[in-house]
């Protein structure tokens, strides 16, 4: 189960919604009967149908039949139908239409990444950072994880990561290395990650840290890399980030790495779906 508040959902509604449909309203039809049916022009992986019918359901909407989120769908595939009022059909219309062709683009390109990373590397991770459309991280999530991928860190609260912003206030890379032993020892209930370049890495192995995240830096340099750092520190968590996308993410899922951090999945085109209305 993957949860999305209500007034999420209702927030989607009242941005379209604001007071009354005047389309419907002047031509008379709120009140007339009709039906509607979801389909997708291109083959895809679907996501968004249970928040769907969450949205048609607050505004009074039948739902007749609905595929659920992960659903392989072939182009010209009909997933979802759902029947009411025609002021009310039209209310949840565009609405649902831009979640199902949003976040479904964002799980079809997500399962895309994880097959092409996990044929080279069984059982490799795709992670995903934080840099979703502000206010859309909900739903990003949710379709990341229909798609196969794993949330890298969805908020500051959650693993400590420290970058050379963080670093810069406490003395450089010298001073984190001084200051690591204390912060291991006070975050004993959470991960301690580190990012770095392949030069530091080899010092913060040795360093008792939970991992190290690679920003940028090359597949051929880090397959170098790696099987030295396995062998200073064995226990390491090793992830590869900065610039991973379709193309070259089975070179560094090759490297050797235990996962690979990536924004390129929030950027999907939108699918070509479509919606059609019509009287009952």
């Amino acid at each position: 189960m993957f949860y999305i508040p209500d007034s999420e959902l209702e927030r989607l509604i009242a941005e379209d919604l604001p007071y009354l449909d005047l389309t419907t309203h002047l031509l008379g039809i709120d009140e007339r009967l009709g039906q509607i049916t979801y389909l997708s022009r291109e083959d895809c992986l679907l996501c968004g149908s249970e928040e769907v019918r969450r949205i048609f359901a607050k505004l009074g909407v039948t739902v007749d039949a609905s595929l659920p989120s992960g659903t392989r769908l072939k182009a010209g595939e009909v997933f979802f139908e759902a029947s009411g009022t025609a002021g009310a059909l039209h209310a949840g219309w565009k609405v649902c239409l831009n979640l199902f062709d949003h976040y479904s683009a964002v799980a079809t390109r997500t399962r895309a990444m994880v097959d092409a990373a996990q044929a080279v590397a069984p059982g490799l991770p795709i992670l995903t950072t934080r840099k979703s459309l502000p206010g859309s991280r909900a739903l990003m999530t949710k379709a990341i994880v229909c798609g196969g991928a794993v949330p890298h860190r969805l908020g500051l609260s959650e693993t400590v990561l420290v970058f050379d912003n963080h670093s810069a206030f406490v003395g450089g890379f010298a001073g984190l290395l001084e200051r690591l032993p204390e912060m291991l020892a006070q975050s004993c209930e959470k991960k301690v990650f580190v990012e770095a370049d392949a030069a530091q890495a080899e010092q913060l192995a040795k360093s008792g840290i939970d991992g190290i995240q690679f920003d940028k830096v090359a597949p051929d340099e880090l397959r170098q890399l790696i099987p030295r750092l396995r062998v200073a520190n064995p226990q390491l968590t090793l992830i590869a980030a900065g610039g991973i996308n379709l193309q070259n993410v089975a070179d560094y899922a090759a490297t050797g790495v235990d996962g690979l951090a990536t924004t390129a999945l929030f950027t999907a085109k939108p699918l070509d779906m479509t919606a059609r209305i019509t009287p009952r």
